[in-house]
């Protein structure tokens, strides 16, 4: 399953890249760029190694979509968003998932004053394959969990690297599988629940910056505080991906997240990201 993933997601990737080379947009309402990138890590030991160490071998494969529409005092901006990682322990029949993810974000806005724009968004964040526990138990899959998001609000927008949205009146909901709560809660959904229901505020800002020619840092972070349940709890999810260009197609990432989620966890969820390979812009 996860080899024709991989194979599935590589020529998905090919056919992204083919597609962008040929269709132009001859309206120049809409402007797209992206970034196609497949990490490697792996690490040797012989038998000889006193340090002590096991092999092993790693790779992630990424693809980050801008398409925005911008014509007289309307403003759309969306954001696709794929990563999908796995690693394989020397001496160990499977591979483990180290990156699954899948999100959609898309923010439509007309001028009210200044950088301010009335706004309505809408956030979509699932995974494609099995996750499994320590105990190689069967925690997820595709499409469960999948959180939604959607809402009006006030969004200012300094530039395309620099915005803040504000959504006083925010749905979000979230899907889970009903086997995953058929013994007790699963990712904020109670147990017999398939699903979860919120109404609340959320913050989303985005920030990208140039650190030298060859580094930049792009910032995301989404707070969402629930009315109906525990409002002091706000939710937090936070990611950094920074870009360490060598040359044209050759690129070291860092990718950082890190989640607040009281309903799933009492506790900061943070997953960190790091590899060396080809990275493509089109």
């Amino acid at each position: 399953m996860k080899k024709l993933l991989l194979t599935f997601l590589f020529i998905f990737a090919l056919t992204t890249v083919n597609a962008q080379e040929v269709v132009k947009d001859s309206t120049k309402l809409w402007t797209k760029k992206g970034n196609i990138s497949l990490l490697f890590n792996q690490s040797s030991y012989n038998k000889q190694w006193l340090g002590g160490g096991t092999s092993n071998v790693a790779g992630n494969f990424g693809i980050n979509y801008d398409f925005n529409y911008k014509k007289d005092d309307v403003v759309w901006d969306n954001k696709f968003i794929l990563a999908y990682g796995l690693s394989k322990i020397k001496g160990d029949d499977q591979t483990a998932k180290t990156d699954d993810r899948i999100e959609l974000n898309s923010l439509w806005g007309k001028k009210a004053s200044g950088n301010w724009y009335y706004s309505a968004y809408f956030n979509f964040k699932s995974q494609m394959d099995t996750g499994l526990d320590k105990d190689n138990v069967r925690i997820s899959h595709f499409f469960s969990p999948a959180y939604f998001q959607v809402g009006p609000g006030m969004l200012w927008k300094k530039s395309d690297n620099l915005s803040v949205n504000f959504a006083p009146a925010a749905a979000k909901a979230i899907f889970v599988h009903s086997h995953f709560t058929e013994f007790g809660p699963s990712f904020g959904v109670l147990q017999g629940d398939n699903s979860r229901f919120e109404f609340g505020a959320s913050i989303s800002a985005y920030y990208k910056f140039v650190v030298m020619s060859n580094v930049s840092v792009e910032n995301r972070l989404n707070l969402y505080s629930n009315y109906l349940d525990n409002p002091q709890n706000v939710d937090v999810d936070y990611q950094m991906n920074v870009v360490m260009k060598i040359n044209k197609y050759l690129s070291a990432n860092v990718a950082l997240q890190a989640i607040y989620d009281d309903n799933s966890i009492k506790g900061v969820q943070v997953k960190e990201l790091f590899g060396i390979g080809v990275n493509y812009g089109f």
